[in-house]
C-alpha cells in the first residue's frame, strides 16, 4: 500500500487500508489484526499514527449526528469531518463552543490529539467529549462517559486504546460572530490583545516587533473594537495568515456578522488550508510563562524567519484531560506553519524546542517535535497503565508511542 499524510511528509508504511461500511465489520477486523491503526483526515505530520500492520479509517460507517435538546448533547460518528458536523449543528440551531483553525479535521481524530480551538474561557476541542465509544483490542464494544474514573485518559488517546466510533459532545444554542482583523499590534499589549474577544489569534513572520496581524472573533451583539484599539489599525481589505496566500480561502472578516461555523475557523471548508505545501510544530505553554517564552526565542528570530511561513499564537483554557497539552494550565499554544522543506525545518525546529524547554512545554501530538515530552505531562505513567489495561499485546502501537510510552 501506499499512501501519505496530508503534507506528503510522512510516507505510510502500512501494509493495507480498510474502510469498513459496518461496525460488524470494524470489530472483526480489529479482532482478526495483529497490528493496526485508525487514520482520520491525516492532518498529522509525524509518524504517531504510523503502522507496519494495517490502517483502518471509520469515515465509512453511518454519519451519525443525533442531536439531544434534553441533555444539550450531539452523538456522532467519529470519521465525520467538523465542518459537516458544524453544518448540520446549525441548522437546528445548535452550536459546538469551540473550533478548531480549519474544518477539514476528523472529530475522532481531532479528539485524540487534543486539537484545540482558541480562546482563554474555551477548552480544546476534546474538553467538549461527554462520552465515547471504542472498538478494543479484542473487538469488543465499549463506551464511556465522564462518570468512568478512566474518562480523563481515555478522551485523548493518540489512537492507542482503540478505534473510536462515536463521540457525544456537548452543545450549545447557535450564535452569531463577527470576524475583525487588526494589523501592527505592538508584542507589550499580548497578553490584553488575547482576551479581548471570544477567539483571538495573533499572527507574525518574526521579522518585526509588532505581530502583523490579530484576528478577533467576538459575538456579533459586542461593539467593534475602536479606532486606535491597543495601538493597531484596522485591515480595510480580507486577509491571509499566510503572505501571498489568496484570502478568498478565509472565513469572511470585516465584522460582517455570520454563523458560529463560520466564522470560528480561519479557513473555509471547501478551500484549502493554510497553505498545503508546510510543515507545522505546536507547543502549548502556561500562559503565564508568555513573555519570557517569547523572550527566549528573541536571539533566533532570523533563522526561525528564514523557515517559516507563519506563526500563530492563541490561549486554550486548562482542563483535566491526562494526555491534553493543556492539563491543569491555562495555556499559550504557539504554532509554526514552516516551508515544506524537512531538512531545512529540523535544525530551526530542535532550536526552538531547545530555547523553550526551560518552560516545560507540552507539545501538539499531530505535529512535529523531537524531544521526549513525557516529563512535561504528570499523569504520563498513569497514561501507561491505560496502555497496559487496554492493549497488552501492542495492537495499536507505533515506533512513536513506544519510544513515548515504553513498554514494561
Amino acid at each position: 500500500m501506499t499512501g501519505t499524510n496530508w503534507a506528503g511528509n510522512v510516507t505510510w508504511s502500512a501494509r493495507a487500508r480498510h474502510e469498513p461500511a459496518t461496525l460488524d465489520e470494524l470489530r472483526r477486523l480489529v479482532a482478526g489484526a495483529e497490528r493496526v491503526r485508525a487514520v482520520g483526515t491525516g492532518h498529522s505530520f509525524n509518524r504517531l499514527g504510523d503502522t507496519t500492520g494495517a490502517q483502518v479509517s471509520v469515515a465509512g460507517l453511518p454519519p451519525t449526528v443525533a442531536l439531544d435538546r434534553d441533555r444539550g448533547t450531539v452523538t456522532v460518528a467519529g470519521g465525520l469531518r467538523y465542518g459537516d458536523l458544524a453544518t448540520a449543528l446549525y441548522a437546528e440551531g445548535y452550536a459546538l463552543a469551540n473550533l478548531a483553525s480549519l474544518p477539514h479535521i476528523s472529530v475522532a481524530g481531532a479528539v485524540a490529539t487534543a486539537t484545540h480551538g482558541s480562546g482563554p474561557a474555551h477548552g480544546n476541542l476534546a474538553t467538549a467529549v461527554n462520552a465515547l465509544e471504542l472498538v478494543t483490542a479484542d473487538g469488543d464494544l465499549l463506551t464511556v462517559d465522564r462518570a468512568d474514573p478512566r474518562f480523563a485518559g481515555l478522551v485523548v488517546h493518540l489512537g492507542a486504546l482503540g478505534v473510536v466510533t462515536r463521540l457525544t459532545l456537548d452543545v450549545v444554542p447557535a450564535f452569531e460572530v463577527r470576524q475583525y482583523v487588526r494589523l501592527g499590534l505592538p508584542r507589550a499589549a499580548l497578553d490584553t490583545a488575547l482576551d479581548a474577544a471570544y477567539s483571538v489569534s495573533a499572527f507574525t513572520g518574526w521579522r518585526s516587533p509588532r505581530f502583523d496581524q490579530v484576528w478577533l472573533k467576538q459575538h456579533a451583539d459586542q461593539p467593534p473594537p475602536p479606532a486606535d484599539w491597543l495601538d493597531t489599525r484596522a485591515a480595510d481589505t480580507p486577509h491571509h495568515p499566510v503572505p501571498g496566500m489568496p484570502a478568498h480561502n478565509c472565513t469572511v472578516q470585516l465584522g460582517a456578522p455570520g454563523p458560529w461555523h463560520e466564522r470560528l475557523p480561519h479557513f473555509r471548508l471547501g478551500f484549502t488550508p493554510s497553505s498545503g505545501d508546510e510543515l507545522q510544530s505546536e507547543w502549548h505553554l502556561a500562559r503565564s510563562d508568555a513573555a519570557a517564552a517569547l523572550a527566549a526565542l528573541d536571539p533566533v528570530a532570523g533563522r526561525i524567519a528564514a523557515v517559516l511561513q507563519v506563526c500563530e499564537l492563541r490561549t486554550v483554557a486548562a482542563d483535566g484531560l491526562w494526555l491534553s497539552p493543556n492539563y491543569e494550565r491555562d495555556t499559550l499554544a504557539v504554532h509554526f506553519t514552516w516551508v515544506g522543506d524537512p531538512a531545512a525545518v529540523a535544525p530551526v525546529l530542535a532550536e526552538v524546542e531547545e530555547r523553550l524547554a526551560p518552560f516545560a512545554p507540552r507539545p501538539h501530538w499531530g505535529k512535529l517535535f523531537d524531544r521526549d515530552p513525557a516529563a512535561a505531562y504528570p499523569r504520563h505513567d498513569d497514561f501507561r497503565a491505560l496502555l497496559r489495561e487496554f492493549d497488552p499485546a501492542g495492537k495499536f502501537r507505533t515506533a512513536l508511542l513506544d519510544r513515548y510510552f515504553p513498554r514494561d
